[in-house]
């Protein structure tokens, strides 16, 4: 499945993480800098690459810590309550997302399997609390979840 970035998408990942994007013909690139912490990472959004004659999105987030990619991004979820970009893929029964934080943090929880995300994550072991709590938004969006009903 291809999800296509779009130039609103990257206004809106911008208004969430609250730093300016830059942008190329096929590059979104985001830099941010906490200063309590210090931390620093750069975020890039490669869309619609051409793989073997398939289009796919890559996340990219550079750190002086660490590199990390999301390969065939398919959705995100930009959320001001939590101050973060949650980048997902989907194969199959698998999820793998990367979540970048207005704070310059990030994580990421690969190959996740779907009954992880639909199930009660307070029986799961603590080790998996998280990666099911992190994720399981991704698993609502796919079913028709939006942040436009009625409260």
């Amino acid at each position: 499945m291809h999800f296509d970035f779009t130039t609103d998408h990257a206004r809106e990942i911008s208004t969430v993480l609250g730093v300016p994007f830059k942008q190329t013909a096929e590059v979104v690139r985001y830099e941010l800098h906490d200063e309590a912490s210090g931390r620093k990472l750069a975020l890039e959004i490669h869309t619609g690459l051409n793989v073997n004659g398939m289009r796919t999105n890559l996340v990219s987030v550079y750190s002086a810590q660490t590199f990390l990619q999301l390969h065939n991004c398919t959705g995100f979820i930009a959320s001001d309550l939590l101050e973060q970009v949650t980048f997902y893929g989907k194969t199959g029964e698998l999820t793998t997302g990367l979540i970048v934080e207005k704070s310059a943090g990030c994580s990421i929880y690969a190959n996740v399997r779907e009954e992880l995300l639909k199930g009660d994550f307070t029986l799961l072991p603590t080790e998996l609390m998280m990666c099911s709590v992190a994720l399981s938004l991704t698993d609502s969006l796919d079913e028709g979840f939006s942040f436009d009903g009625e409260l």
